[in-house]
């Protein structure tokens, strides 16, 4: 039975006191709904016992407590002059206060001396919160309750001038008895909110700081018989085909003698399975179910049974009725593997803020189901959520769509033990302190009784970057008191051995694939995952696959979660009004961690960012083996084989589709099938170069995707020819001018100009006109990255701006022969007397001019960024026709999701979204791109013995490199084309120290050579 609310006179103290996190609070129970009839629990309407309050609030914000209206929860305090806010909502996103940015460091680091569980009493904000209410009239005459669903970081209630409680616990919710309060006509519900509690030092994510109720606020009301609490075990036998349904119960009081409950089951297909009825006699009962065969849940076919729990009061009239979705499955630990339903399970996994970059952690169900639809459609199998429980929608969509869950509660210390990267122990929380027992273990709490009917869920997590110790050792103990059908995952015992009992799984952050290699490889006791990995800031994922490769290597490998999902970017307005993504610090939020916040593989809009090409590629469940004559089908589902999806082949000659076949195959789950191509016979006699694309589709429209979606592709490229030439042969001869300064090479309605004084290409006129705004000149730096600055590139490689930017020509050759003029020019750098380039321009009679640019290097030279060729076309130029990997931007190290094919955008399309302006947009095994006006005319640049990098950009990497966000880029006057042998990867292992893997760096002391070909296009 629920308790009643105790007269309790409400203290401020309450914000420092460990032991003080819940008055009057009732006790947390599962998120189950309930109605009045079955067909209302059948059409899951909206809940006629609740009744929002969400909406229009009056309000109050002041910096500190010492300035609050501290009387404004009486009866007779007027708040009509008061602002207004919306709940739900944050405060600093509504005109009161400003967000702050902050990863590891408390907020008020550097503004206040404090010390667990001390908080700044100089800047506390306060937020005073009134709601005006009628009891709507089916509640009227009930017990009625309040629940905030979400509220940060600490609270007091009053309704009617009377104190009704207190709590903190950001992310679970927190509801009490108004019952004994409520009167006739108007009521006057009070709120007062505070950002900083005791609380504050559990709750040191890596995320936005704000407060205020930012979750839903709703009364509800209960039937005569009410069922509190229901805990929910779908059970299997170690055969995996006997399902048990064992259901606790526990009712708000207890059942008049006669009531019953009737529990029907359903499929999916809306047919009866089985029934029972009980009699309870007692605020708690149970009962049980034995399904012969159930069909299974997994992510990959996320079967759910309905359960219609009907309850009857002693005249045998219905009074509630609770629809209940069931997921059989089985989570194990077995031969210390972990296993779904027999079979060993692979997490594909991100990590999931809450995130809108509107409303920050106060999101809709609109923004829900545009997220897992994204991770559907991108082979994401897996969510961790990070570092805190999620709005219960979250999981009904994970249980419905089929995503598994890694539940982790409200706790992160980080700030207080791991300072500038280094353990200090002074005053670590909460490790083996036992006055923070009560208030960790609550939020532990908390979360499994309102998330433990969720199928979904496949672990809990006891937080992250928390001081290991007897605290969280006791979480996990309690975990495994409650259910056993779930694992428990902790990172932090990585660090302190002595605590290995806390995490059934080894787990560790950002470790490196040789790091995990040597566990998996040095008889481990324990299955590995990365509960963070990829750290995918800015334009990174480089290297992803080193991990994905693991998977088939190592059977104790079990995969990881990406860090992370979405941008945490909030919109702006610049100093003209435009809006505009910003990140930390663009409040005059101090202290900051500025842009360490943009780490999503979705834009903080939920765009897909081009990093999700490389994710969608690599963990894909069809993986597709194609060679010339046929492909190999593996399918790595573990329970489900390839009958609902249709296959193609398509065979392309030098990017143009030529030749398509659909096909059908049955593979099993965990199984492979070789299919062999049926070409025509005269398909593969033209010369050039072949692509075979296969592609794997959805058959039927799903939930998350149409009839015909793409889930999977692979390819196989060949060439049967010789090298192609892209130049077209003329009988026209070419006239040479040896000017003083210049050297001119005129030709039928083109004129190449070389410069000696500038020592470099200085015009190209084709048909009149001139396409050359800037000359070419050897690049040797790219606009850094967010990884490139967290290794600090420009301290370990920056002479390479200087080379860019100055050099001296030393020497300029003019070679005349029958059909070609050849000028070369060699140039010296300061940064060395022994780095030397020499780039050749040979002109054809056709007005095609190939480049050749050779690069000689030195031992001591810093390592290098890119060798590159770079030149400004004007912004005319601005149409992109690729015939190269993508369709997105792609690199050495994070080119596995691209294809070959034929592209188009614009120059400005070319520029990704990242929120700091950075590198992005380049095409590696680029064959040919034209960069053309409107009108189709313009230029083209083609690979001769090897494909290129290439990336064409409204801006120099300088420009890039100088500004912190886009707004701050010049007007576009320019296509800044770049044309490389090669550049280095993006890395992404992390972004605060690790390089990019050496075999996607470029060795400044190996000599390095490429070619292409510039040609006109309708000119």
């Amino acid at each position: 039975m629920l308790k009643t609310t105790k007269t309790v006179i409400p203290d401020l103290h309450w914000l420092t006191d460990v032991s003080v996190f819940a008055v009057n609070r009732l006790p947390a129970h599962s998120d189950h709904r309930y109605y009045e009839t079955v067909e209302e629990a059948k059409a899951q309407s909206t809940m006629k016992m609740r009744y929002s309050l969400n909406g229009n609030w009056k309000f109050s914000y002041t910096i500190n407590p010492i300035n609050r209206p501290a009387a404004f929860y009486q009866t007779d305090f007027d708040c009509a002059g008061w602002g207004d806010i919306q709940v739900p909502g944050h405060i600093q996103l509504q005109g009161y206060g400003k967000p702050q940015y902050v990863n590891t460091m408390y907020p008020w680091d550097g503004h206040n001396d404090i010390r667990p569980p001390e908080i700044p009493t100089d800047h506390n904000p306060v937020g005073s919160y009134v709601k005006y209410f009628d009891v709507p009239k089916h509640m009227e005459n009930k017990p009625v309750y309040i629940s905030f669903q979400g509220v940060e970081s600490a609270f007091y209630v009053w309704l009617n001038g009377e104190f009704i409680g207190y709590s903190e616990d950001s992310f679970t919710p927190a509801e009490f008895d108004l019952t004994p309060f409520l009167q006739e006509g108007e009521n006057k519900l009070a709120v007062e909110v505070y950002q900083r509690s005791t609380g504050s030092w559990l709750e040191d994510q890596d995320f936005w700081r704000f407060s205020g109720i930012f979750r839903d606020v709703y009364l509800y009301t209960v039937p005569s018989i009410h069922v509190y609490d229901a805990h929910i075990h779908a059970e299997l036998d170690e055969t995996y085909t006997v399902g048990t349904l064992k259901v606790d119960l526990a009712f708000l009081s207890s059942p008049v003698k006669g009531s019953k409950v009737i529990a029907e089951l359903i499929n999916s297909e809306g047919r009866y399975v089985e029934s029972i009825t009980i009699e309870p006699e007692s605020t708690e009962t149970s009962f049980s179910m034995v399904i012969n065969k159930p069909t299974l849940w997994s992510a990959e076919s996320p079967y759910l049974y309905k359960l219609y729990i009907q309850v009857f009061n002693e005249a045998g009239e219905l009074v509630e009725v609770i629809p209940q979705k069931i997921g059989f499955r089985r989570f194990e630990l077995v031969d210390k593997i972990m296993r779904l339903n027999g079979k060993r399970i692979v997490f594909k996994g991100v990590n999931r803020h809450e995130f809108n970059c509107r409303t920050g952690r106060a999101i809709t169900k609109e923004d829900m189901l545009q997220d897992i639809k994204t991770m559907k459609q991108n082979n994401i199998n897996a969510v961790r959520t990070s570092h805190y429980p999620n709005q219960s929608d979250w999981y009904d969509l994970c249980d419905e769509y089929g995503v598994y869950v890694i539940d982790e509660m409200n706790l992160e210390t980080h700030g207080s033990w791991q300072k500038m990267g280094k353990v200090e122990p002074s005053w670590n929380i909460p490790g083996s302190l036992p006055e923070w027992q009560e208030i960790v273990l609550d939020r532990a709490k908390s979360m499994f009784e309102r998330d433990k009917n969720h199928p979904s869920i496949l672990i809990w997590s006891c937080g992250n970057e928390s001081y290991v110790g007897d605290v969280l050792l006791h979480v996990t103990r309690y975990f495994k008191s409650v259910d056993s059908s779930r694992l428990v995952h902790y990172e932090g015992v990585f660090y302190d051995r002595t605590y290995s009992e806390i995490s059934d799984m080894e787990s560790r952050m950002y470790a490196k694939p040789a790091d995990i290699e040597k566990y998996l490889t040095d008889g481990p006791e324990k299955p590995y995952i990365s509960c963070e990995y990829m750290h995918a800031m800015g334009n990174s994922l480089g290297g992803m696959n080193y991990y994905t490769d693991l998977e088939d290597k190592y059977p104790m490998y079990q995969g990881g979660f990406i860090w992370d999902y979405i941008d945490q970017s909030l919109v702006k307005e610049d100093r003209y009004g435009n809006e505009f993504l910003a990140y930390g610090g663009d409040f005059d939020d101090r202290p900051s961690d500025y842009g360490f916040c943009t780490n999503g593989i979705v834009y903080a809009n939920r765009e897909p960012s081009p990093k999700m090409q490389e994710v969608k590629y690599l963990y894909q469940n069809i993986k597709l083996d194609v060679d010339q004559s046929g492909v190999t089908i593996k399918n790595s589902n573990l329970f489900v084989d390839t009958s609902n999806y249709d296959f193609e082949y398509k065979l392309f000659l030098n990017g143009v589709e030529v030749y398509q076949q659909s096909f059908h195959v049955i593979v099993g789950p965990l199984s492979s099938e070789r299919v062999e191509f049926n070409w025509p016979s005269d398909v593969m006699k033209e010369s050039g170069e072949y692509c075979v694309h296969v592609i794997c589709k959805e058959k039927e429209q799903k939930l998350w995707a149409p009839a015909g979606y793409e889930v999977a592709f692979g390819q196989y490229v060949y060439v049967n020819t010789t090298k192609m030439d892209h130049r077209v042969t003329t009988n026209h001869p070419l006239r040479i001018v040896q000017g003083d300064v210049n050297i001119g090479v005129h030709g039928r309605d083109f004129t190449i100009m070389f410069s000696k004084q500038f020592g470099s290409l200085l015009s190209i006129n084709y048909s009149g006109t001139e396409m050359i705004a800037a000359p070419p000149a050897p690049l040797f730096w790219r606009a850094t990255t967010d990884n490139d600055r967290g290794y600090a590139q420009a301290f370990h490689s920056g002479a390479w701006i200087a080379a860019s930017l100055a050099r001296k020509c030393t020497a300029v050759d003019l070679n005349e022969e029958k059909d070609t003029v050849t000028v070369s020019f060699t140039y010296k750098f300061s940064i060395h007397d022994q780095l030397e380039v020499k780039t050749s321009y040979i002109v054809y009679r056709d007005g095609s001019i190939q480049v050749k640019s050779n690069y000689h290097g030195a031992e001591d030279l810093p390592q290098l960024p890119i060798f590159a060729v770079s030149f400004k076309v004007p912004a005319t130029y601005d149409q992109l026709d690729w015939y190269a990997m993508g369709p997105e931007e792609n690199y050495s190290d994070r080119s596995q999701g691209a294809r070959l094919g034929r592209f188009k955008n614009t120059v400005t399309e070319n520029v990704s979204g990242y929120l700091m302006p950075q590198e992005s947009g380049n095409r590696t095994g680029v064959r040919n791109v034209s960069v053309t006006s409107k009108g189709g005319r313009g230029i083209s640049i083609s690979s001769v013995a090897e494909p290129l990098e290439c990336n064409v950009s409204p801006y120099t990497a300088f420009e890039l490199e100088n500004a912190k966000h886009h707004y701050e880029l010049p007007n576009v006057h320019y296509s800044v084309i770049t044309v490389a042998g090669k550049q280095m990867g993006v890395g992404g292992d992390d972004s605060w120290g690790s390089p990019v893997h050496a075999e996607h760096l470029l060795k400044a002391n190996e000599e390095m050579e490429f070619e292409f070909v510039i040609q006109r296009v309708n000119c």
